[in-house]
């Protein structure tokens, strides 16, 4: 879509839409750093706070998988009128309230629009050291690679839509897209992070290979030290498939490669989109074990060390079993 645009270039663009990373970082001094992002969602859940939570945890992680820190929050509201649809907005923006708070952010402002069906967003800023920004690039081979949430939010969101999912999966579910990765961005801090994303809407297959993509190199994953969360496995099994997992798999089909044959089942797994996900990071493998562990200690259960980067031509993902 932006091909052909005259999009202009600064050198004080530190990251912009040629890199396609998880936010835009403006220089504004050798020591300071802008980071900014936009997200916006429909209803994930049934319950209006929760909804709110989830929609600003989303876009809040944005500037963490930058390795920033958040400051200021602007709203966008689509949503009907009526007096019992300004009842479940204010619910909604409670509930986002209490996540930038929680991220020491401020919500400044924001714009509405009525609209028949409910969308929730917001647009985020946030600053770090210019030397001290995470991207896409960078992992190198012999890298570990740690993610930090289970997997799974996608097919078990489509099983609560269908009516099939247990309220005890919802309840795990939720916990997981409300939590914040800022304590997991504090705690990272003190290892070497080599490069870095969210995992969002093109599954963990699709974001990983987007770090494959821009470091040059390729990525292996186990299937087995995979987290997923509770449900998720025996939903997919039953046809609870997002829409956006059979575009993900579509469009990345064919840089995924396994020495034994994935079942359909996993694909739909590994591209399963998540809202709120967990961060994938590549970093020193010596200090893999003790940045695991210091996560779960920060109030990350599901962090694992999933796989390592390798050297390699073709920068496909190659998942083992």
């Amino acid at each position: 879509m932006l091909r052909g645009l005259p999009l202009e270039r600064d050198p004080r663009v530190l990251v912009g839409l040629d890199e396609a990373d998880d936010a835009g970082v403006f220089e504004i001094a050798p020591d300071l750093a802008l980071i900014q992002t936009v997200d916006m969602i429909t209803p994930i859940v049934d319950d209006p706070r929760s909804f709110g939570q989830i929609a600003a945890a989303n876009a809040l992680s944005d500037v963490y998988a930058m390795g920033g820190r958040p400051l200021t929050v602007l709203s966008l509201l689509c949503a009907p009128s009526g007096e019992e649809e300004q009842a479940i907005l204010r619910e909604i923006l409670l509930g986002a309230l209490e996540k930038i708070r929680e991220a020491g952010a401020f919500l400044v402002g924001g714009h509405s629009i009525e609209d028949q069906e409910w969308k929730i967003g917001f647009s985020v800023t946030g600053c770090a050291a210019p030397g001290r920004i995470w991207t896409k690039a960078g992992a190198c081979p012999g890298d570990a690679l740690v993610l930090t949430k289970g997997l799974g939010t996608g097919t078990i969101s489509t099983a609560l839509k269908g009516g099939a999912a247990r309220p005890e999966d919802v309840e795990g579910m939720v916990r997981s897209m409300v939590l914040l990765n800022r304590a997991a961005v504090d705690v990272l801090q003190g290892f070497r992070v080599h490069a870095a994303t969210d995992v969002t809407g093109f599954g963990l297959g699709g974001h990983a290979l987007e770090v494959a993509r821009r470091s040059s190199i390729g990525l292996d994953l186990r299937l087995g030290d995979l987290p997923f969360l509770a449900g998720a496995r025996e939903y997919v099994s039953q046809g609870f498939v997002p829409g956006g997992t059979r575009r993900n798999r579509s469009h990345y089909r064919d840089r995924v490669e396994s020495p034994s044959p994935l079942s359909s089942e996993m694909m739909d797994l590994l591209f399963d989109p998540q809202t709120s996900g967990g961060l994938l990071l590549a970093m020193e493998e010596a200090e893999a074990a003790a940045a695991v562990k210091a996560l779960v200690e920060a109030g990350y259960p599901a962090a694992r060390r999933i796989g390592q980067v390798v050297e390699r031509a073709t920068r496909n993902l190659t998942v083992l079993t």
